[in-house]
């Protein structure tokens, strides 16, 4: 994570976005009256994929529960492809 001056993101501003993108940085921009993150869109998108992920209470128990098993060292019973999308087949 880099973080640099509003002044100096002005006078590089598209270095900053090509090393961003290219090596997954986050660059924080400050300034005095505040601070921006830039992160390139692939990371974006999937930090809004994990916080959907989350927010959907199955899905996170299902997380949790596969979490718990590995630790465990407990085997995951896999479901067939139709268990998985019942909700769409009717």
């Amino acid at each position: 994570m880099n973080a640099i001056s509003v002044f100096e993101a002005s006078n590089n501003l598209m270095g900053i976005i090509e090393s961003t993108i290219q090596n997954s940085d986050t660059t924080i921009i400050t300034s005095d009256k505040g601070s921006v993150v830039m992160v390139g869109t692939r990371y974006w998108e999937e930090m809004q994929e994990t916080l959907r992920l989350l927010q959907d209470k199955r899905s996170l128990k299902a997380l949790l529960k596969g979490h718990k098993h590995r630790m465990l060292g407990q085997p995951m019973v896999a479901k067939t492809t139709a268990e998985v999308f019942y909700d769409l087949q009717n």
